[in-house]
């Protein structure tokens, strides 16, 4: 690791992010309250939260866009205080709003960011080519950006992003206001970047976050409230199971011989609904059956990433 880089944070040579109870306040609101966190090298990991949990400004803190109250951190093992510039020439920032020059093709504004980082002719050529297949503009590379959808727009964004090959990418909201179509296309070239780079991705869609994420960091009031895989996540909220059963001769009879055993047993319309700490999928398939009810399908709920920030924070995640 080259001199110049932080020695004020302990910088371990795996990380790629690593904050310091980093903080940021706006005229006594606190938006950031002290966070820590540790992001490997090729690792997708997301900001999950609402809007006004404090993702954006992690972001913009992280890319030397605002200057923290308190703490610091190190991208690629540079401090976001004192070598700001030198962060800047590594990482790749796709920001919440599409910023591109609609007035120019697919290649312009490729060869736009391009000549700001100092890229030879020769290799901005290259690289636009392979990021206009890699991410499916191709076809319409010669069309003037104001022509394409809002996904399109969101493409050409990332890849605007990407054109100097950073170290780090950060993604803002990368599919906000786009149509499920959409979101899904960009979520398909998003993985294709997984492991070329480190990415930072903030959503405040829980699909998303599932979908991509190597590791989730739930946000929110400015903290991070949970951390994890999706899969760590969900199961620390399993403190009782639920299987859903479509039945058919669910009488009285059945109804309270499984209210008798099991926790919560609620019946709707030939559906019977059963929470408890403990579940065995074919014990209860069988008490059914003995009991005279015909069972037709039957499953164990997952939990959620909806259910992890019910749990966490007492309330829905909101839009």
């Amino acid at each position: 690791m080259p001199s110049d880089r932080a020695e004020s944070v302990k910088v371990s040579s795996d990380l790629a992010i690593q904050t310091s109870n980093m903080t940021k306040i706006f005229n006594g609101l606190v938006a950031v309250d002290g966070i820590d966190l540790n992001i490997k090298k090729g690792e997708l990991f997301a900001l999950l939260g609402p809007n006004g949990a404090g993702k954006t400004t992690t972001i913009n803190m992280l890319c030397c866009l605002l200057k923290p109250t308190g703490g610091t951190a190190t991208v690629m093992g540079y401090d976001i205080n004192r070598q700001p510039f030198k962060i800047k020439e590594i990482i790749g920032v796709s920001p919440q709003e599409t910023v591109i020059s609609e007035h120019l093709n697919c290649w312009e504004n490729l060869a736009l960011i391009g000549k700001i980082h100092s890229i030879k002719a020769g290799e901005l050529k290259i690289r636009s080519q392979q990021l206009l297949e890699t991410m499916g503009l191709g076809d319409r590379a010669k069309d003037q950006a104001r022509k394409f959808s809002g996904g399109m727009k969101r493409r050409l964004n990332i890849m605007m992003a990407l054109i100097h090959k950073p170290e780090v990418l950060f993604l803002d909201e990368p599919t906000l206001g786009l149509d499920p179509q959409a979101r899904r296309a960009i979520w398909e070239y998003i993985v294709r970047l997984k492991r070329e780079t480190t990415i930072l991705l903030t959503t405040h869609y829980m699909d998303e976050a599932d979908f991509l994420a190597d590791r989730i960091g739930i946000m929110d009031k400015g903290k991070i409230v949970a951390l994890g895989t999706s899969t760590e996540l969900k199961i620390s909220v399993l403190e009782k199971h639920t299987m859903i059963i479509y039945a058919w001769n669910l009488t009285q009879r059945v109804i309270s011989e499984m209210r008798s055993k099991y926790d919560e047993v609620e019946v709707t319309n030939g559906t019977m609904i059963i929470t408890d700490k403990r579940l065995d999928f074919k014990e209860i398939v069988d008490l059914l059956h003995s009991s005279g009810a015909v069972v037709r399908s039957a499953y164990i709920k997952e939990p959620t990433l909806d259910d992890v920030f019910l749990h966490i924070t007492g309330k829905e995640l909101r839009e």
